[in-house]
């Protein structure tokens, strides 16, 4: 999966058949907040979206970021995974 990191557009994007899949995020001190998903109208892979996170994380922990899930599906995501939990900052709880 081809990940493109839009630091203009404060966004993670990637091509779909259907359209451009994003994830929007914003960066305070070591920590990235995961603050929105669009997909287009007719969007319905989750998996997809799973495997598109799965991809942003391994970005994060590259880079020694804390992961701050803002947008519910993240946050969902992050709790079926707990290997990622220890990304999260301190007192973050899910």
């Amino acid at each position: 999966m081809e990940i493109k990191d839009n630091s203009f557009s404060r966004q993670f994007e990637t091509p779909t058949p259907e359209g451009m899949v994003t994830v929007e995020y914003s960066f305070q001190d070591r920590k990235i907040f995961l603050t929105r998903i669009n997909t287009p109208e007719n969007f319905s892979n989750d998996q997809f979206i799973d495997d598109f996170l799965v991809e942003i994380m391994s970005i994060a922990e590259e880079k020694k970021f804390k992961v701050v899930p803002i947008f519910p599906r993240i946050a969902t995501f992050i709790k079926k995974n707990p290997k990622y939990k220890d990304m999260l900052p301190p007192g973050i709880r899910l």
